[in-house]
């Protein structure tokens, strides 16, 4: 198979914009340099965040540097991008938000978000290998998916550490008042994460056009 064809037949935007080498080194240093570029690009979004004081978890800008990962690299390279973002935080880098890093900070609050991330990436991706990152609301449909993820992910890892309950009800007033997993983890994060999502969704169906335009006609 040529590198024409191969450029050709991609499935997701990376593999359009750079295609896969058939040299062993080449695919692997191609490989690696995708998954770090995404993930140093989801932990640059992450310093940019609005701290909330009724919730242990930040509005970022990490989740949009997520949505793209998963649409641009695929499900197995966007996840790993988003395992690698993590782990390299999880060592000490300052790449979680506000600079933060370290073992207490990648396994506090926001230990079920970068989960989310991963399996987010992955979804994201499986979908776009499948071309719903074509047109914007087939993107925008993915994205929400993706989103919903995070979301869930986010949400029942605050239940589960801080024996938040998931929705109504009061299990310690005098430690967590009237806050709830939804409260704390979901609703305080909606209309920044639906910008996001309006954001990444209309990159890649554009990007996509691009690329097409751009692309050398095949015979």
């Amino acid at each position: 198979m040529s590198v024409a064809t191969t450029t050709t037949n991609t499935t997701v935007l990376a593999g359009r914009l750079w295609a896969p080498p058939s040299e062993r080194t080449q695919a692997v240093v191609r490989t690696a340099a995708l998954v770090l570029g995404f993930a140093l690009l989801t932990a640059a979004l992450a310093q940019f965040r609005i701290h909330l004081g009724f919730t242990p978890v930040p509005i970022t800008g990490q989740t949009l540097g997520v949505l793209l990962a998963g649409g641009a690299l695929g499900w197995r390279l966007g996840a790993a991008s988003q395992l690698v973002y993590f782990l390299l935080g999880l060592i000490g880098l300052p790449f979680y938000a506000g600079g933060k890093g370290g073992w207490t900070n990648g396994t506090g609050g926001t230990f079920g978000y970068f989960i989310g991330f991963i399996v987010a990436a992955a979804l994201i991706g499986y979908l776009a290998e499948r071309r719903q990152d074509r047109n914007v609301l087939s993107c925008w449909a993915a994205m929400a998916f993706g989103s919903v993820i995070v979301y869930v992910c986010g949400a029942g890892w605050l239940a589960l550490k801080y024996n938040y309950p998931i929705a109504t009800g009061d299990v310690n007033p005098e430690i967590i008042g009237d806050q709830n997993a939804i409260s704390s983890g979901v609703t305080p994060f909606l209309i920044g994460d639906f910008v996001k999502l309006v954001l990444a969704g209309a990159m890649l169906p554009a990007a996509w056009a691009i690329a097409d335009r751009s692309a050398p006609p095949t015979e």
